[in-house]
Parts: C-alpha cells; structure tokens; sequence
C-alpha cells in the first residue's frame, strides 16, 4: 500500500516476508539523504526502481541507459 511520500508498507505480505510486515519503504531518490550503516546511498538510476546502491554492490544496474528488456 502506498503511503504520501513515495513510501510504502507491507500489511499482508506472504508468510515467506512476515518479518517485514509493517515495515515502511521508500525510494532513496526524493530524500535528501540515506544511509546504510553510514555509508550514504545511491540511488538506483532511471527514476524507476529503488533500489539503493553501496559501495559493496557492483552493477550494471537496471535503469542505466542500455538496461532496458532486462
């Protein structure tokens, strides 16, 4: 369900996902900043998806010019 904000929850995700039922999530992109374990995030490009990229993450990533079809 889609909260303002571009944030969303899950109320009744699967039995698999009940660990994550009510968590809030959101897009790193509209946010002035995110941080994971004090690294701040990058967002995933191409305004589509939203994921959040570390530095421990090597891509290429869906949403880069190219990615398309994936």
């Amino acid at each position: 369900r889609r909260v303002e904000g571009g944030a969303w929850t899950y109320r009744s995700p699967t039995p698999a996902f009940d660990a994550i039922r009510d968590a809030v999530a959101f897009y790193p992109a509209p946010m002035d900043s995110c941080t994971v374990a004090g690294e701040r995030v990058t967002p995933q490009p191409g305004g589509f998806y939203g994921g959040w990229i570390t530095i421990d993450l090597v891509g290429p990533y869906k949403g880069e010019p190219g990615t398309m079809g994936w």
